[in-house]
């Protein structure tokens, strides 16, 4: 067939009555044709704007690509009744148009290729219902398929290769099926569904690559997916908005930078047997009231952020049945009062911080759930937040269910088995219910109550704990029918509470950490853990100044301790004469390089206060970062007051504390212990002293770190580094006490040596002395080892071929 002409056939009739004829052009054909006619367009490039208002068939006579229909402006093809279109490729580059416009009828349009610079690539409107199938839309100027004003139709196994705005859009209550369509690399939404009476059918669609969210539904808009996947988008994965109604069964939504599901205003989505995973943000994002969201048999993991996977606010509603939620930073948050979630019969495991958190008034209700490997289990946070767990299990977290601020749950046959510092920990006026509650296995406390929390128990039971099932702060807990097996030392019974209510059966009590201060303990007290811990001798203060003296150097030291005990010891004699005594802060803050006796000095101040009767042991603790912050969020303030609890009559001895405060916070968890500490330093300002260590620039800003910090110390000691005179009578010391000799000209070169020692960062003052002693004796060893019978003096004698070499 010639090249460039239009062969017009009607195959219905008879082949001694068929009409043929040849056309140059589309539209001279189309006026000889008539419905049922075949028109088979030669290879070329056809500059027309074709309108068909014909039931023809438009195919292409040499195969799929050899025709283009390339207007100059306008629409390329307009397609107004029953017609039939074939490996057409249209080419438009009017950015007012669309490239192809459907207008009513029920056409068919099969292998056409859009290359086009147009407004819309396809355009369906008028109530028209075309079957479009294994077409190709490339319009990086707007939007690929455009589909409005009651218009539908089927699209089968098409695909938006480009657009610049929305893929698809579906608007003006159209209502059109895609099935295996795949919609990529678009400026705006891959999928848009937008106003009243506005639905959209996807069967085994992909949407990804998309600038923007993959599907957007909004201004009740509503859709239903089936086996449909939505990926590497850089907005949200799904998103719905102003009463937008959606449905996806057996869908993948993965590899999100924000929210994988966003929904807002009264918006309602369902979800089943649909995978959500790798989402930055958070798996399914729920606000406003009126918004819902159903998750059946679904599953959302593999979280690439720092926020919860499902996230339930500004009175919201979220239900879970049979969903598992797992490796992600934190699993279900419930936040603002008329917020809920209900969970039923599903799992939250590989939880980094925390499985459940409500705070703000929400509620939640977990009916026969697993929490496992969790930091934290459940945290109820504040008060009027609260809900219900039922027949839940915990299992191997740190602490299994946290309720504090006068938040109020009710747990009924829920189970915690091997937490690492708590079964159940209540305070600062958290309350809650325990009914039928066990816990097993915990490493710390089974129930931990302080603060007098008025929380409940009833026939709770716990197992294996190892520091005792059940520890109260205060009376305030209401327990009836409890039990333990009491594999932890049981610790003295406390007084009685003031209230009559039923107390513990088979459990313990003991004053906790934020609670009164104890009456004194006689000289073996029960420590908070329920061991006995010694009293610290007690000795004169006399001796103890004495060891004090005694010290190599500290001179500025010894005058700042001695003026603080003179200032405490004449207090005490004014209050017995009775004159009002000064009340001077005894919490210190020690600033110098390592080795220069922070500790020992600490030691020692502790004792003098118990001689003086300031403190009731005298004892040190001595703790540092480690020991007080926690890898989630809550476990910090139950180790620091923990710690704190340690040092109760005592001193606690923080050492390198500025590493509470680093330089670069952000997430840290030491600015929880600093505002932990603060609160119990005032609130039990007479039963531990403090002492906060460290180099003295980095001091500084541990001090600014809380605006109650620098208040609560009364001074700053500086311990300045050792002069060598200084380390060489450490080193006299040590040899002295340990039975051996400087001979000849040792103390000359002891003495040149820490003259010539570097004193970087990584000089140890007095530890570098001790060190240099422990080395002159091994070489001393080594040099009399190969002696047959040395003698007396010889075995004693450090001479200068003992010093080791400089660094």
């Amino acid at each position: 067939m010639a090249h460039g002409v239009v062969q017009v056939t009607n195959p219905s009739g008879s082949r001694w009555r068929r009409r043929t004829g040849e056309y140059e052009s589309l539209a001279a054909a189309l006026e000889a044709a008539s419905d049922g006619d075949v028109l088979s367009v030669g290879s070329g490039t056809y500059r027309e704007n074709l309108v068909l208002d014909r039931a023809v068939v438009l195919r292409c006579a040499d195969g799929p690509g050899t025709v283009r229909i390339a207007p100059s402006s306008g629409v390329g093809l307009t397609v107004r009744a029953a017609a039939s279109v074939q490996d057409i490729t249209v080419e438009c580059q009017d950015v007012t148009s669309p490239a192809l416009l459907v207008e009513q009828g029920t056409p068919e349009l099969s292998g056409l290729r859009l290359n086009t610079r147009s407004a819309v690539g396809i355009e369906v409107r008028d109530g028209a219902r075309p079957t479009v199938r294994r077409c190709t839309v490339d319009n990086p100027a707007g939007t690929g398929v455009s589909i409005l004003d009651g218009a539908g139709g089927i699209f089968e196994e098409c695909e938006v290769v480009a657009a610049g705005q929305s893929g698809i859009a579906v608007r003006g209550g159209a209502t059109p099926r895609l099935e295996r369509c795949r919609v990529h690399h678009t400026g705006g939404a891959g999928l848009s569904v937008t106003g009243e009476g506005s639905a959209l059918e996807a069967v085994s669609c992909e949407v990804f690559e998309v600038r923007g969210p993959g599907v957007q539904v909004s201004a009740r808009g509503s859709g239903q997916f089936t086996d449909c996947q939505v990926h590497r988008t850089t907005g949200d994965g799904i998103s719905l908005d102003t009463d937008a109604v959606l449905a996806l069964a057996d869908c993948d939504i993965h590899d999100v930078p924000e929210n994988a599901v966003d929904l807002r205003a009264r918006s309602v989505l369902t979800l089943t047997r649909t995978s959500v995973r790798g989402f930055g943000r958070n798996g399914l994002s729920v606000w406003d009231p009126g918004t819902r969201v159903d998750a059946n048999q679904c599953e959302i993991h593999d979280s690439t952020g720092d926020y919860p996977a499902v996230w339930v606010s500004d009175g919201a509603v979220a239900i879970l049945d049979s969903c598992r939620v797992h490796d992600v930073p934190d699993a279900l948050f419930v936040l603002d009062r008329g917020s809920r979630a209900d969970v039923v019969d599903s799992d939250f495991a590989q939880i980094r911080n925390t499985a459940v958190s409500v705070s703000d008034g929400a509620v939640v209700q977990l009916d026969d759930c697993r929490i496992r490997e969790a930091a934290t289990g459940a945290w109820f946070r504040d008060h009027g937040s609260g809900g219900t767990l039922a027949q839940v299990t915990i299992d191997d977290t740190a602490t299994g269910v946290i309720v504090t601020k006068g938040a109020d749950p009710a747990l009924d046959r829920c189970t915690v088995t091997n937490p690492s510092e708590a079964g159940v920990y209540v305070s600062a006026g958290g309350r809650g219910t325990f009914t039928a509650c066990r816990v097993t296995g915990s490493r710390g406390f089974g129930f931990h109550v302080i603060d007098g929390c008025r929380a409940t128990l009833t026939r709770c039971r716990t197992e294996r704990c190892a520091r005792g099932g059940y520890e109260f702060a205060e009376p305030g807990a209401v327990v009836e029918d409890c039990t333990s097996d009491k594999t932890a030392t049981e610790e003295p019974t406390p007084p009685p509470a003031v209230d009559a209510g039923p107390r513990v059966q088979s459990a313990t009590q003991s004053f906790g950490l934020l609670g009164g201060v104890p009456a004194p303990r006689p000289a073996e007290a029960a420590g908070p853990a329920g061991t006995q811990q010694p009293r610290v001798a007690a000795r004169e203060s006399d001796a103890v100044l004495a060891d004090l003296d005694a010290l190599v150097g500290l001179e500025g030291v010894k005058r700042e301790v001695r003026t603080l005990i003179d200032l405490i010891a004449v207090g005490r004699r004014r209050e017995q004469a009775g004159l009002k005594a000064p009340s001077p802060r005894r919490h210190l803050v020690f600033t110098g390089s390592p080795g220069t006796g922070k500790t020992t000095v600490a030691r020692l101040y502790g004792e003098i206060l118990a001689s003086l009767g300031v403190l009731e042991r005298g004892h040190l603790v001595e703790v540092a970062r480690v020991d007080l912050v926690g890898e989630h969020i809550g476990s910090t303030a139950i180790r620091t007051q923990e710690a704190f609890e340690r040092a109760r009559g005592g001193v606690l001895f923080i050492d390198e504390a500025y590493s509470l405060a680093p330089e670069d916070a952000g997430r840290d968890f030491g600015r929880e212990a600093i505002d932990t500490l603060v609160k119990l330093m005032e609130d039990h300002r007479d039963a531990v002293v403090v002492i906060v260590a460290g180099y003295t620039a980095e001091m500084q800003r541990f001090l600014a770190s809380n605006p109650g910090v620098a208040s609560r110390f009364s001074r700053t000691i500086t311990f300045g580094d050792y002069t060598p005179e200084e380390l060489l009578r450490i080193v006299e010391s040590q040899a002295a006490e340990q039975q051996y000799q400087l001979g000849g000209e040792t103390d000359e070169a002891l003495l040149k040596y820490f003259t010539a020692i570097p004193k970087g960062p990584a000089f140890g003052n007095g530890r570098t002395a001790r060190q240099t002693f422990e080395v002159m004796v091994e070489r001393h060893a080594m040099r009399l080892a190969h002696v047959d019978d040395p003698s007396h003096d010889e075995l004693q004698l450090l001479f200068p071929d003992d010093l080791p070499e400089l660094p």
